[in-house]
């Protein structure tokens, strides 16, 4: 394994109740004493960098772990974007057959959900190899790919996401319960499982499957999964796949999930900072680094603007950086494909998010941050955008015209807008069939087209000027 350096250890586990527990390595040592539960919990003293060393533990009986590095660890969560392994990402063969680093080290949560809080998992930690590689997260290891080969430490990736999962499965219910705002949701979930009749289902299935066997008319019916072990039904996953691993001293997290909130993205405005959150209360590390990628163009391309959930979805992710400190999103509005959820190009992912941990957490002087909307003004019929976190200045792509913004007036009906670079960190936008603009868009459609980057190819965030209701305000469930 890789524990994390230069932090405490967490070392927990079961023993009988009252029993003296202690845990050694590389000269370190930790105590403690099991609770009436026989858990236990202690802490070794930080270490630097190193290894392989042994760590032992000695309760009631001993046991011992041998080849332990220490290095830099990081969980890697969220839905089937961040589960996409590498077989499935661009170059897979090239990719496995470089995939030689003894010192990243693999572990992957199996899909368990749980209305109850399990406290382990079926799963070992493997070294990197061109074999171990194909089933792991291609974010996560092409993530952790740059942080070892940039800073030449043990790298350990932690994946326990999980495809078409929902963030509310992935928060303890008395968490959401306290907030007192999701009442509908959790009634919702409620009232569907106790009605839900899952021998029923099935057999509805068996019988179905029997017919289509027989006919082979269509396509074959799919196996029905539980609505109980749901990986929407809130508080599964959190129960299922983080729980078990929530408190292993780790640097921090990286996320890749919204696709499956998008028809509730105001919602989701305080949904993912209260997940973020309660993470970290539950974790004991503080305000630990938590970067996500927002989502990507998806469905085909429009020529007329109009209301968009994938828009919104992004709005409110890029909202939380504002509401959490030592939060990062990285843009990606210009990697995904209009036909496909699932974009291959999972490198250039690792790399925005990478971006974010070297400049933030490690000291290194580089572009990370995507440029962003600061202020607008209007006069003389056009609107003057200034965006902040403009690295060189801003640029543009494929042609010189800056492409992507759409403008309106107090009847709030957007139209196509002619824009231009007026300064290192000003666009001007205007249109002729607009006389007195009020707002302006720039991305705003599940897939935009739009070409305005920072001059270190950091795409511009996507964002809107005006605050009128959007299409998933009020929907709760």
């Amino acid at each position: 394994m890789v524990v994390q350096r230069d932090q405490p250890i967490h070392v927990w586990g079961w023993t009988k109740p009252g029993v003296d527990v202690t845990a050694e390595m590389a000269g370190k040592k930790g105590s403690g004493t099991a609770d009436a539960t026989g858990r236990f919990d202690l802490n070794l003293e930080a270490l630097p960098v190193g290894g392989p060393h042994q760590l032992t533990i000695q309760a009631d009986e001993t046991k011992t772990f041998s080849d332990v590095l220490v290095g830099e660890v990081w969980l890697c969560s969220g839905q089937s974007n961040m589960a996409w392994p590498v077989s499935s990402a661009n170059d897979p063969d090239l990719e496995s057959l470089t995939a030689k680093f003894p010192q990243i080290r693999l572990i992957s949560v199996p899909q368990v959900a749980s209305q109850e809080p399990l406290n382990d998992f079926d799963g070992q930690w493997e070294a990197c190899t061109p074999e171990t590689v194909k089933s792991f997260s291609a974010v996560g290891y092409f993530f952790g790919r740059q942080l070892h080969q940039t800073l030449d430490v043990p790298i350990g990736l932690i994946d326990n996401a999980w495809g078409g999962s929902a963030a509310e499965a992935w928060v303890a219910r008395e968490d959401l319960e306290k907030t007192g705002a999701y009442g509908d949701l959790l009634k919702k979930w409620d009232d569907e499982v106790a009605a839900y009749d899952h021998a029923a289902v099935v057999k509805q299935y068996q019988e179905r499957l029997a017919k289509w066997q027989v006919e082979k008319r269509g396509a074959r019916p799919r196996a029905p999964r539980s609505k109980i072990d749901s990986n929407h039904r809130p508080a599964n996953l959190f129960n299922g796949v983080l729980h078990p691993v929530l408190g292993y001293t780790i640097r921090g997290a990286i996320w890749y999930q919204g696709e499956s909130n998008a028809s509730r993205a105001y919602q989701y405005r305080h949904l993912f900072p209260l997940m973020i959150q309660t993470w970290r209360d539950r974790w004991g590390q503080g305000d630990f680094p938590f970067y996500w990628v927002q989502l990507a163009d998806f469905r085909p391309e429009v020529d007329t603007p109009g209301d968009s959930q994938w828009a919104e979805l992004r709005e409110a992710q890029t909202m939380t950086m504002s509401k959490l400190p030592n939060t990062g999103e990285a843009v990606i509005v210009d990697l995904g494909e209009s036909s496909d959820i699932h974009p291959r190009n999972k490198q250039d992912v690792a790399k925005r998010l990478a971006r974010w941990a070297l400049a933030t957490q490690y000291g290194f002087d580089l572009p990370y941050r995507s440029p962003m909307y600061r202020s607008v003004t209007f006069a003389d019929g056009k609107a003057t955008v200034e965006f902040q976190h403009v690295g060189g200045g801003l640029d543009t792509f494929d042609v010189k015209e800056p492409i992507g913004f759409t403008i309106a007036g107090d009847d709030q009906t957007f139209v196509q807008a002619e824009s231009k670079i007026v300064g290192k960190d000003r666009i001007e936008v205007w249109s002729e069939k607009v006389a007195n603009p009020v707002a302006v868009r720039f991305g705003w459609a599940d897939n935009p087209v739009r070409n305005v980057q920072s001059s270190n190819g950091l795409p511009v965030t996507p964002f809107r000027t005006d605050k009128w209701a959007g299409v998933t305000e009020g929907i709760t469930h």
